[in-house]
């Protein structure tokens, strides 16, 4: 039972707009793989592997990390994307990762889940809704979710522990579950 189980769980690549290590988006990761291990089987990306986008090499002879990097997109039931605010923007790792798939049809329809956690973010929170919508991607207002201010509201266990953030990740899960498709059986 326990095999079929973890047979069933839906693949979702986890990719950290953040380029530190300990940061709150990481922990945000943590916290979403902890809260949804029964049902999701969540694998975490590092842009930090990707080289600098350069288009004469993005439809043909494409990096190997690229092409790993576009395969984990193309075979993931879902991506989850968790992303500070950086000078009131993406940040560059990130807009590098997805430059580095607009030739190809990777996040066409792919069930999409947005986080900005930041001191604000809505600057972000708002471009990289305008750059997925460009890729084609799928999301709904449901399955975005901006928390600002977010440092004290997570500890350092990966626990949330601001009741209301606690709340609004739990119904940004459920409405992701929909999105990627998870059955309640």
């Amino acid at each position: 039972m326990k095999g079929l189980e973890i047979k069933n769980k839906k693949k979702i690549l986890a990719i950290n707009g953040s380029a530190g290590l300990n940061s709150s988006n990481a922990s945000l990761i943590n916290c979403f793989a902890k809260l949804t291990e029964d049902f999701f089987a969540l694998t975490a990306f590092d842009l930090k592997s990707l080289p600098h986008f350069d288009p004469d090499l993005s439809v043909k002879n494409a990096p190997d990390a690229v092409s790993e990097f576009r395969n984990l997109i193309q075979n993931a039931d879902g991506i989850l994307i968790c992303t500070p605010e950086y000078v009131f923007s993406i940040p560059s790792g990130l807009k590098n990762a997805i430059e580095w798939c607009v030739s190809t049809d990777v996040f066409l329809e792919k069930p999409i889940g947005l986080i900005t956690a930041s001191a604000d973010g809505e600057k972000a929170h708002r471009e990289l809704q305008l750059i997925l919508k460009t890729v084609m991607a799928k999301f709904s207002s449901e399955t975005t979710l901006l928390i600002q201010g977010v440092k004290g509201k997570i500890n350092e266990r990966d626990e949330i522990i601001d009741s209301k953030t606690l709340s609004d990740v739990l119904n940004f899960i459920e409405a992701y579950q929909l999105l990627v498709g998870v059955d309640d059986n």
